[in-house]
């Protein structure tokens, strides 16, 4: 009798939250909506190094054996945001940086911008690539981003002082608590 109750309870929670997640995925529509809006915000999920065999060979010499092929950011709050008249990034930055930071808290990939290009263009497929180049910081930094239909997205990051990266996640709106 008890194990017929938790596997009821297990299955109607299970349901529940499968409802939750297809219920939340937007549309192709959606999402056209959210990119032409220039207001939505990139979430990094995984951050994977252009030259992750000299990282790999790093990593190694650590304990544990770690590999830096793809690093798993979920949860972690890592974004880049775009507004009409911002570029906001907090994204951390794994690879080959040719200048140090000058504080300690200044590694990654951070920054506001207030005057950047934003060249936005929907291809056949019906995903978006949008080019994004800063002008007003200290090192200038151009981003590339893929927006699929779904919303799933990727962020191709250059600048004249770190090696490139990616990062792969997903576009959500703006909201009132972002």
């Amino acid at each position: 009798m008890m194990k017929s109750l938790k596997f009821l309870c297990v299955t109607i929670i299970s349901i529940f939250i499968a409802g939750n997640t297809i219920a939340q995925k937007p549309d192709e529509a959606e999402i056209s909506r959210i990119v032409e809006s220039k207001k939505f915000i990139f979430v990094a999920d995984n951050a994977t190094p252009t030259n992750s065999a000299e990282l790999n060979r790093v990593m190694n010499s650590m304990s544990g054996g770690i590999t830096a092929g793809s690093i798993n950011l979920n949860g972690q709050g890592y974004d880049l945001k775009i507004t009409p008249d911002s570029l906001t990034a907090y994204l951390p930055y794994y690879g080959r940086s040719y200048s140090a930071p000058i504080g300690q808290n200044e590694g990654g990939v951070k920054f506001k911008s207030k005057k950047f290009k934003y060249k936005s263009k929907k291809n056949k497929k019906g995903s978006w690539d949008i080019e994004l180049n800063t002008n007003d910081i200290n090192e200038n930094y151009r981003m590339s981003l893929n927006i699929g239909k779904t919303g799933y997205a990727s962020l191709s990051l250059s600048s004249n002082n770190k090696q490139n990266i990616t990062y792969n996640g997903y576009i959500t709106e703006i909201t009132e608590k972002h």
